[in-house]
């Protein structure tokens, strides 16, 4: 997708957990494990992108987990909140605002590869994640075990 804005885009994460493992790719283009994710478009609001970025790269249907205010009427629609929200820089230029969700998948369909996105996705541990070549970052890792500790507490 193009930008939408030269400096900064709008982009969400989505943390899938199941029978505590959690659902990671390994990234064609950057070279790393992250979770599955991408930009929020432009006809639609994170929620939306949370759940077509989800189906897109994995196949499965999700559920977000988070809370939803009571405070929708018309012409306004509550949005459940992401987890947490971050700004990572891109390049020199160009920044992401990350809106950082967790998800269950609403079925046991197996996953399936994006593969012109990706090299590789699977279910990981939290032991496994430890083994991932290359590396996964400590933040990346830290939002994968918050994610496993509370959706499985859930």
């Amino acid at each position: 997708m193009a930008h939408i804005h030269e400096k900064i885009d709008f982009t969400v994460a989505i943390f899938i957990v199941h029978d505590e493992k959690i659902l990671v790719i390994h990234h064609r283009k950057l070279g790393k494990w992250l979770p599955l994710g991408g930009h929020i478009e432009l006809d639609e609001d994170p929620e939306q992108a949370a759940l077509r970025e989800a189906k897109e790269e994995s196949g499965l249907d999700v559920e977000l987990i988070g809370e939803r205010p009571p405070t929708t009427s018309p012409g306004t629609r509550a949005l459940i909140a992401p987890r947490f929200l971050d700004i990572h820089r891109i390049n020199e230029a160009h920044e992401h605002i990350g809106l950082i969700y967790w998800a269950r998948p609403k079925n046991s369909a197996k996953v399936k590869l994006a593969t012109e996105e990706h090299h590789d996705i699977r279910w990981c541990s939290r032991d496994d994640m430890e083994k991932l070549s290359p590396p996964m970052t400590d933040a990346v890792k830290w939002y994968c075990r918050q994610a496993i500790e509370e959706i499985s507490r859930a």
